[in-house]
């Protein structure tokens, strides 16, 4: 049986499970019939852990940076256009709550270049949710989606990764792996 689009906006992996099983499978057999004599799977085989699934852990050890804010070493991103991560140590700065930001005090365009630090980029002062097609809507003010910045940035940790990551990223321009230029390529193949 070849399904060709199937829209499920909140698919479980159970709910995926139930309608395969419910299906016809090309032998005229269901899909229960023919998993039938198939080897069931462990828990313990499943993600990235390989213990018990119904007993909590620790998340592995990371070492987060402790270097203050103007004396760190930035890392390359992961990929074009990925949120850069955070350099320096986050103490005291954490909660970010949309009444008290304290990374606008350094990261606010106005001031960046005066303390050494990276300016918000363009982006962050454009209104996606009334993006008209083939315009751009730029606000005085940062986006009021956008005061949350631990949502996309992360700090730097020094953490052994779970799983052994072969993805190498093509930048379309070398200087992609330090700076974003999403604002020029925001629009790109619009008409």
């Amino acid at each position: 049986m070849i399904i060709k689009r199937l829209i499920f906006p909140t698919l479980t992996a159970f709910t995926l499970a139930g309608f395969l099983i419910s299906c016809q499978s090309e032998g005229g057999k269901t899909t229960e019939e023919a998993t039938k004599n198939a080897p069931l799977i462990d828990d313990k085989q499943l993600g990235l852990r390989k213990d018990d699934l119904t007993k909590p852990t620790a998340p592995p050890p990371a070492e987060y940076t402790k270097t203050p804010p103007g004396q760190s070493k930035r890392f390359e991103r992961s990929y074009q256009n990925a949120p850069p991560l955070i350099p320096h140590s986050v103490e005291g700065l954490l909660p970010i709550t949309k009444n008290n930001n304290a990374c606008l005090g350094c990261h606010n365009p106005q001031v960046a270049k005066s303390v050494g630090a990276t300016p918000l980029p363009p982006t962050h002062f454009i209104d996606f949710g009334k993006l008209p097609e083939g315009k751009v809507i730029k606000l005085k003010d940062l986006d009021p989606a956008r005061w949350n910045c631990s949502q996309c940035h992360v700090p730097q940790a020094n953490a052994k990764p779970l799983v052994q990551n072969t993805f190498k990223p093509d930048y379309k321009d070398p200087e992609a792996m330090k700076r974003s230029k999403l604002y020029k390529e925001l629009l790109e193949g619009v008409k």
